[in-house]
């Protein structure tokens, strides 16, 4: 199989499965609305940065890339 074709099927098939665990894990792990998120109301704006929701999407993943090369 050509090497492009498979690294896209790979993603494919990795963006899928984090979709998934994005919307059953929404119910038990609030993220978007973690403590810490930034978020500024006015009258016609709205502001939303979540920050937090940031750096431990960032911890995760970091974790994941170290395990992935701990066992590669």
């Amino acid at each position: 199989m050509n090497p492009v074709a498979k690294l896209l099927i790979i993603g494919g098939a990795v963006l899928i499965a984090i979709g998934l665990l994005w919307q059953v894990g929404g119910r038990f792990l609030p993220l978007g609305r973690l403590p810490g998120d930034i978020v500024v109301e006015k009258e016609n704006v709205k502001f939303y940065f979540p920050i937090v929701t940031c750096i431990v999407i960032s911890i995760l993943l970091s974790l994941a890339g170290y395990l992935f090369r701990l066992f590669k």
